[in-house]
């Protein structure tokens, strides 16, 4: 019976911190696209092409390759600790002096939504567009692109 009543009291805090509320939602969501970052790379390609382009290609490859890898780190842990700490306040972005709120990239790509039936409802008669293979890194195959 003591099992029963603390699992009990623990979902009854866990649903009165977590319901109703559009912040702790808000935290973990962003906490969940920072943490994906150490797959994405988006700071890492976004970092090497700016370096590249300021101080020239050889510090993009070497330097701008560290400090890519570094924002990566850095966005992967606020994520991390977002996640853990979704359900307390401040439900607002932390450390937005050291690390952007939301993940970067490059100046050379911007993402578009997938070529899907979910997000392009025109494909029963036949003609959509959108992105092709956008889960993969780099990929920037776009159907119609003009």
């Amino acid at each position: 019976m003591r099992n029963v009543l603390a699992l009990l009291s623990l979902l009854a805090a866990v649903a009165t911190f977590t319901s109703g509320c559009a912040g702790p939602e808000e935290k973990m969501g962003r906490g969940l696209r920072n943490t994906g970052e150490i797959v994405r790379l988006g700071d890492m390609r976004s970092t090497v092409e700016q370096t590249s382009v300021w101080y020239g290609p050889d510090v993009g490859v070497t330097a701008g390759v560290i400090r890519g890898a570094d924002r990566s780190l850095e966005r992967t842990g606020l994520g991390l600790v977002e996640i853990i700490t979704a359900p307390f306040p401040p439900y607002h972005p932390i450390f937005t002096k050291y690390v952007p709120p939301e993940p970067g990239y490059p100046d050379s790509y911007v993402p578009g939504l997938p070529d899907d039936s979910t997000f392009h409802t025109d494909t029963y008669i036949g003609f959509s567009g959108g992105e092709e293979a956008s889960f993969i890194p780099g990929s920037r195959f776009d159907v119609y692109d003009h």
